[in-house]
């Protein structure tokens, strides 16, 4: 798995988080509860179920007593006989060579007059590892390798790899600049050239996504199938995808499926994602709502135990077609102008500036890179005003500590209580996490729960989450599901992670509602979904835009695999629009259509409608009109929209994949310029046309020489109604006629008629050169 810092780079840390197959039970355990960030031991049952359990549990009860009656003499014999056991299969180090070749090494032994536990180097300048078979070796001089020639070769390679690749990824982390990036992964390729795993891992994502290196996917592929062979979950992971995606190798979903399985016991929680989203949508698998619980649940826990005080990175969501069609439309990035100009008020010291920008530093997103200590020097010049939201800021910053801010709760506690003297909800709430757990000051349920409920009522999130957390775990107040609904609920509508993921085991377990297994994933996939590896988005939009969409794409596609629609729509459109030269041309049409499928699966109304055009002009797929309609009745009756109902007029106008209404056209076409100010026109321009089509059919299911014979001009116009006539044609002529001649007698007479007016010739002096 791989995951991002703030340049885009693969943060090793928590790449390598992998879960044990213990921590995996303990995930999947009924009753463990993560609320809050924080996991509490409980029954996952809800009260009903609770007190149907009670026989059981005092059954449990009688149990436990009777074997805390064991005598304490036979519990320690017992505990001994293990220990004895465990030694006795512990693995004897035999000497190799030297001066007792065969004897067993002898642990501690002394040398130099140091006493050593385990094998080692001292005293040889080869650093190979040996060993003494007697305790005292300067008295008996026998010893002996603990390697061989060929094994201290390898672990001397081995170390000379872990060297090359600790000052690569030094030079990664401490560096900013893409140019020493560069040089870093040549560091990296180089110690991946001779073997390491870790470095091999970083070069391969770094080839596979073109990441300070070139892409090149054959080379990528080549060193994730090492890995693989190796037991590597990244590995495991990547090759799934490659035979997902069909790239570098033909593409199989059966292949992809075991790679993603085998990936995901190793503990790769991206493997885990994919396979939750796989099981949800039935991708290659039969759907299954408990399956995908089972995974998403997973990656849930390990997202939610890493989300601070100071909540989690922002997630850029921007949408490549969006973007297109509407230019002007704000795609939630600050331009690098309007940056500058908030940084220039923040100077001449606007507070309200200084704290934007303080949070914008603290958080990150919008363009803006995450950078604690811009964000602490901004807090600080508006806590100095007088600002109680800096000063609130500050106190989470102290409170949560960094390697910029240090750790202490005391100067925590001052801001909070400076800013929640001044009525300020991110103050109060702090001061309430302060009372409950006790940082600071005595741990006091009563006034926690005050000032959460202080900080709710101002609409703040942490506040309500905070509050719903007491509720729930009954800290303070009466346990109250309903309560702890509400607030997580209210936590929720303004975006906190911590509250999808407590109503997400609240709906798995059917605590305090209905359980729903449905409404419980897609709350658990939000979640995971907010997880560090959606930086990638930012990474992969910077491509695109950098004019790097080979890039882009295979960024998106991974993105893609894990149930990010916006990846899915953003891959789709960059394989819609050609510019991607690393999939074939052939095969360009039927992947966008897949992804705009398992967007449009998702809600996305755009993609929905991309599928009615796909059927509909046959890209990708055979022509089908029928299926076209499908699509877009569904983007009309679902998401409303002006487009897909425009469309429909025209199926019902032509008879596309339907029969042939012209009423129903027009109804349609009246609905979507209400939709839509922008369908106004173009809608105009149809109905002029769909009348004129009205008007020519109407003539001509009617016969025109049947209605004048029915016609009586005696009756209609009178007796003389000839006369008439004949008097209207007579003043037309000679309106015509009259009109004629006015026209002749304007006309001039030619030039030629014109007396001849003499013309004198020019002075020699002005008379142009010949």
């Amino acid at each position: 798995m791989f995951l991002l810092d703030e340049e885009g780079n693969q943060d090793e840390s928590l790449e390598s988080k992998t879960l044990s197959a213990e921590d995996q039970v303990k995930d999947h355990s009924a009753g463990t509860r993560v609320v809050a960030g924080q996991i509490f031991l409980e029954s996952g049952k809800s009260d009903s179920q609770s007190e149907n359990e009670e026989n059981f549990h005092s059954r449990e009860e009688e149990k436990e007593s009777s074997l805390e009656e064991l005598n304490s003499l036979e519990m320690s014999n017992l505990l001994n006989k293990d220990l004895e056991e465990a030694e006795v299969q512990s693995p004897v180090l035999t000497a190799i060579g030297g001066t007792a070749d065969g004897e067993p090494c002898h642990f501690p032994f002394l040398f130099m007059e140091k006493e050593y536990a385990e094998c080692t180097a001292d005293g040889r300048e080869d650093g190979r590892l040996w060993c003494a078979t007697t305790y005292d070796y300067k008295k008996d001089q026998k010893w002996g390798f603990c390697e061989s020639e060929e094994q201290s070769n390898k672990r001397r390679q081995m170390q000379e790899a872990e060297d090359v690749y600790q000052i690569g990824m030094k030079i990664l982390n401490e560096s900013s600049k893409k140019a020493q990036k560069k040089v870093a992964y040549q560091y990296l390729l180089k110690a991946a050239d001779m073997n390491h795993t870790k470095a091999m891992e970083k070069v391969s994502y770094a080839l596979l996504f073109g990441d300070y290196l070139k892409q090149n996917i054959q080379s990528s592929k080549e060193l994730f199938e090492k890995l693989t062979e190796e037991g590597s979950p990244k590995g495991q992971m990547a090759l799934g995808f490659l035979y997902a995606s069909g790239l570098g190798v033909n593409s199989s979903q059966a292949k992809a499926l075991v790679y993603y399985t085998f990936g995901a016991l190793g503990g790769n929680l991206i493997a885990h994602m994919i396979l939750g989203y796989r099981y949800w949508a039935g991708i290659g698998v039969l759907q299954s709502c408990e399956s995908a619980l089972t995974h998403y649940r997973l990656v849930a826990n390990h997202v939610a135990s890493d989300i601070s005080l100071t909540g989690g990175t922002v997630v850029q969501r921007i949408r490549l077609a969006d973007e297109v069609e509407n230019p002007g439309m704000a795609s939630g990035m600050l331009e690098e102008d309007l940056i500058q100009y908030y940084q220039f008020l923040a100077e001449k010291g606007d507070v309200q500036a200084q704290v934007g920008l303080g949070q914008l530093h603290l958080h990150g997103g919008r363009g803006v890179e995450q950078n604690h200590q811009r964000a602490f020097e901004y807090f600080n010049q508006a806590a100095n005003a007088g600002n109680s939201h800096a000063m609130a800021f500050l106190g989470k910053m102290y409170s949560e500590g960094s390697d910029v801010v240090p750790q202490s709760n005391e100067t925590a506690l001052q801001y909070f209580k400076k800013a929640a003297d001044m009525g300020n909800p991110v103050g109060q709430s702090g001061l309430g996490m302060a009372y409950l757990y006790g940082r600071g000051v005595p741990v006091n349920y009563e006034l926690a729960l005050k000032y959460f409920q202080k900080a709710a009522e101002q609409g703040w999130v942490d506040g309500q989450l905070q509050l719903g957390s007491m509720y729930y775990n009954g800290i303070g107040v009466k346990k109250d599901y309903k309560q702890a609904l509400k607030y997580f609920n209210l936590a929720s509508q303004g975006g906190h992670i911590l509250a999808f993921y407590n109503l997400a085991q609240m709906h798995a377990t059917g605590t305090g509602v209905m359980r729903s297994c449905h409404t419980a994933v897609e709350l658990f996939k939000n979640v995971c979904e907010r997880g560090r590896w959606s930086e990638r988005l930012m990474t992969a939009y910077n491509s695109y835009k950098d004019g790097d969409s080979n890039s882009a794409v295979v960024q998106y596609l991974l993105l893609a695999e894990q149930g990010y629609e916006v990846a899915q729509s953003n891959a789709a459109f960059i394989l819609d629009q050609k510019e991607a030269s690393i999939v074939g041309e052939n095969e360009t049409y039927p992947r966008a259509l897949l992804h705009w499928n398992r967007a449009a699966s998702q809600g996305y109304t755009v993609a929905r409608i991309k599928l009615g055009d796909y059927h509909f002009y046959g890209f990708g797929t055979d022509v089908d009109y029928e299926t076209a309609f499908i699509h877009y009745r569904l983007a009309s009756e679902q998401q409303h929209s002006a487009q897909a109902m425009f469309n429909l007029g025209y199926m019902h106008e032509k008879g596309l994949g339907i029969k042939q209404d012209i009423h129903l056209a027009k109804r349609f076409y009246d609905m979507a310029a209400e939709a839509s100010p922008d369908a106004q026109v173009p809608v105009f321009l149809a109905l002029c046309k769909l009348g004129v089509i009205y008007s020519l059919q109407y003539i001509r299911e009617i016969n025109i020489r049947e209605v004048f014979s029915h016609i009586d001009m005696d009756q209609l116009l009178g007796p003389e109604w000839d006369l008439y006539l004949m008097t209207i044609i007579a003043l037309l002529l000679g309106t015509i006629i009259a009109y004629r001649q006015r026209q002749h007698q304007a006309i001039p007479r030619p030039a030629g008629l014109r007396p001849a007016v003499p013309q004198q010739e020019p002075p020699p002096e002005h008379q142009p050169p010949q």
